[in-house]
């Protein structure tokens, strides 16, 4: 992800000498020869720290500004991203996929429900804060504010269990 080309099939693994031929063996199930192009480009890619530890520095940014964002709204169950650029977010919606539903829909926010990448979840959103800053902060405040709907149960279908009264 440093490189910024996630999905290209590049990578490398270091591994202790005694398990090199079994993770070999495993691993080229995952992949078979890269395409020439996407190796020229990543090791082009070695030479441009400059740029990307750019990335790193907003990315960071985004990621802090967004964390003091969502405590001042009140979220502040939240998985921080130390190694990307996603954030998980309890918003108290059971069915979150109504939720991203309505977030498309209202406010034109894409999200993914969190329990498609783990049934401990539910209730939760992935997020990614690579956008700009206006867009960043736009975005989560609408997420935030039909978080605090659904929490002041003027939409209780949406509302998680514990938090019915």
């Amino acid at each position: 992800k440093y490189y910024s080309m996630t999905g290209w099939r590049l990578g490398w693994m270091l591994v202790p000498p005694d398990l090199a031929r079994s993770v070999e063996c495993l691993a080229q199930n995952f992949y078979i020869s890269p395409p020439t192009l996407s190796q020229l480009a990543g090791v082009a890619a070695f030479g441009c720290r400059a740029e990307l530890d750019g990335h790193v520095a907003r990315y960071r940014a985004n990621r802090d500004r967004l964390i003091a964002t969502l405590t001042q709204a009140g979220l502040t169950r939240f998985a921080p991203a130390e190694g990307a650029f996603y954030l998980c977010l309890e918003v108290g919606a059971e069915d979150t996929l109504g939720f991203v539903e309505r977030l498309i829909d209202e406010s034109n926010v894409i999200a993914i429900p969190g329990h498609i990448f783990s049934p401990s979840l539910r209730g939760w959103l992935r997020t990614s804060f690579v956008a700009s800053p206006d867009d960043i902060r736009r975005g989560y405040a609408r997420i935030a504010e039909l978080a605090a709907s659904v929490r002041a149960k003027r939409d209780p279908g949406l509302l998680a269990p514990g938090l019915r009264s």
